[in-house]
């Protein structure tokens, strides 16, 4: 039976929805800042009588709790939610689908708790950590945003990340991006200790050699954020994984081309089910 609700973990309270067929294999979902686990709608329709879907918001995104007065919430933080999350829901192992600042924490997972994952899909993530000159960027946007809200040239910005150019301009796409921009809108400046965890995450790519899990990377070639070279970097990291690069996608593919994404994921929860 699929359930919506708050699940006590670590200290906070994470809000998760979780389609609930206990005799599928699981599929944990982690999503992209400036979003949350509504960006897999479309993957949970899909997967429906496949799989189950666990989807949780983030610490201080989405429907879960706030920081509680953090300055800042880090990837390893999220790591440690997560990976309490499933041992709370008994999910043994599962396969873990990322967007973008999930994968900074799902790579994490899978070097600190290898138990827990099946396979890895990566989609519009990197596991580096910014150059200095966009930290100094980011930081400088952040408290802009902090200061007046998601409005104005702040969400304009914030769209032109999210969603690659073809998106924005396309009008067969014109009710994707309206939607997507009214959420993005919306966002509270309480994400701020959230947006500093990934402005200021450390590398990763150092942990990619500990991970054994079987991977597939997904990319967009319009990703701003997350160019091709560093989706290259990725996938060279990870033993046996393969490298899609989508085309007329930006930094969020999942939503910007589900039609090609979403039964390349199916395919490979699959075939390594």
């Amino acid at each position: 039976m699929s359930t919506a609700g708050t699940v006590q973990v670590a200290g906070t309270s994470l809000h998760v929805d979780d389609t609930g067929e206990e005799s599928l294999d699981a599929v944990v979902c982690l999503h992209s800042l400036f979003l949350d686990n509504r960006m897999f709608d479309g993957l949970v329709e899909a997967a429906a009588g496949s799989f189950r879907l666990i989807r949780p918001d983030f610490r201080g995104q989405g429907r879960s709790a706030g920081a509680d007065g953090a300055e800042v919430i880090t990837m390893e933080q999220c790591a440690g939610d997560i990976a309490a999350l499933l041992d709370r829901l008994a999910v043994a192992r599962a396969h873990v689908v990322m967007s973008s600042m999930g994968g900074d924490v799902g790579a994490r997972l899978a070097a600190y708790r290898p138990d827990l994952v099946k396979s890895l899909v990566f989609v519009g993530s990197s596991v580096r950590s910014e150059p200095a000159e966009a930290v100094d960027a980011y930081m400088t946007w952040i408290e802009d945003v902090t200061r007046n809200g998601f409005t104005g040239e702040r969400l304009a910005f914030l769209q032109q990340v999210m969603l690659g150019e073809s998106t924005r301009t396309s009008e067969e796409m014109k009710e994707t991006v309206a939607f997507w921009t009214d959420r993005l809108a919306r966002l509270p400046i309480a994400l701020r200790p959230a947006m500093v965890g990934v402005a200021l995450r450390g590398d990763a790519t150092g942990l990619l050699s500990e991970v054994r899990a079987p991977a597939l990377v997904i990319s967009g070639e319009e990703c701003p954020v997350r160019p091709k070279p560093w989706a290259e970097e990725l996938a060279r990291g990870l033993p046996g994984s393969e490298l899609v690069m989508v085309p007329a996608a930006g930094h969020s593919p999942l939503l910007e081309r589900p039609d090609f994404v979403t039964p390349k994921v199916l395919d490979f929860l699959k075939a390594h089910s």
